[in-house]
């Protein structure tokens, strides 16, 4: 399936409005995500709150390319970089040390989880924003996923700043997820 990207106007919103601590809702490969600036405590803080999900879990950062993730390799080997980028851009999710991730994305862990994404939605709101997003399913914790911009507002009504229009990429699966260190499966796709 071919998925149209989003028009330049939606991207160039999606972008100013993340740069401003929005927190958004887009489609993904298979479900729909909520997204926000990394970097920004309060945009994190909301987008924890409008999911009901306790900041000890951390998070995901979702990039349009390699170049986006860069600063979250710092900690590997050439050899576990390499079994990083083997796997992108596609459905494949590496637990990396946390390096410099601040306590709201990493949780309780040492660790931070980075994908870079192969839905060319995904990757064209990243590019229009400059770099790498949060990225956590757009459910309510212990609710299943949206799966479309009803189920979005059925679950956080007015609670988005905006939602990016475009198609799942209808792939059902979650992403799997390794230990970038060990290799270990964390969850299978």
């Amino acid at each position: 399936m071919t998925l149209a990207l989003p028009s330049p106007v939606h991207l160039r919103v999606a972008a100013r409005l993340l740069q401003s601590g929005a927190v958004i809702a887009y489609p993904t490969e298979g479900v729909w995500g909520l997204g926000c600036d990394p970097m920004n405590e309060a945009a994190v803080r909301r987008l924890l709150d409008l999911k009901q999900r306790s900041e000890a879990k951390g998070l995901i950062i979702i990039a349009g390319c390699i170049q986006q993730v860069e600063g979250w390799l710092t900690g590997l080997s050439p050899a576990q970089r390499a079994a990083c980028s083997a796997t992108w851009p596609g459905p494949y999710t590496w637990v990396v040390p946390a390096a410099n991730a601040p306590q709201w994305l990493r949780g309780n862990h040492d660790s931070v989880a980075v994908r870079v994404t192969a839905h060319p939605g995904v990757q064209a709101l990243c590019h229009a924003f400059g770099g790498a997003l949060v990225s956590t399913s757009a459910n309510v914790s212990g609710k299943p996923p949206a799966r479309d911009a009803l189920a979005l507002r059925q679950q956080f009504g007015r609670g988005l700043d905006y939602i990016l229009p475009g198609r799942l990429g209808g792939d059902g699966k979650p992403s799997e997820i390794r230990d970038a260190r060990t290799g270990i499966v964390l969850r299978k796709r």
